[in-house]
C-alpha cells in the first residue's frame, strides 16, 4: 500500500469531520457517556479493524474517553486503508454525553 501525499491526506481529512493528523497518525479521541460505552465503542472499532486487517491503537482514558490511533505500520504511515478504517469507524452511530 502506497504512503498518501498531503494534498491527498487533507482530502481524505476533508470527509472525516474530528478527526485529526499528528505525525503518521491519523487520530480521533471519543468523549462518550460512560465506561462502559467507551468499552463498546473500542469493541466496534476492534471488529471493524479485524475484518480490515487493519490494527489501530486504542486508548481509552478518564472513564469515557475513547482515542483511536491508526496508521499503515508496514508502509510507514498514512495509507488509503487508514482513511478506509477511518471512514467505517465514523459511520458508527455514536451516543453523546449529556452536558
Amino acid at each position: 500500500m502506497a504512503l498518501l501525499d498531503s494534498n491527498q491526506i487533507q482530502s481524505y481529512l476533508s470527509t472525516l469531520p474530528e478527526w485529526e493528523v499528528q505525525g503518521s497518525e491519523l487520530v480521533r479521541t471519543f468523549s462518550l457517556p460512560s465506561f462502559a460505552h467507551a468499552l463498546l465503542l473500542a469493541g466496534a472499532v476492534g471488529q471493524l479493524a479485524e475484518a480490515a486487517g487493519h490494527h489501530p491503537d486504542l486508548r481509552i482514558y478518564s472513564y469515557n474517553m475513547l482515542e483511536v490511533r491508526l496508521t499503515t505500520h508496514s508502509a510507514g504511515g498514512l495509507t488509503e486503508n487508514d482513511f478506509a478504517l477511518a471512514a467505517q469507524v465514523q459511520a458508527l452511530p455514536l451516543r453523546k454525553p449529556k452536558a
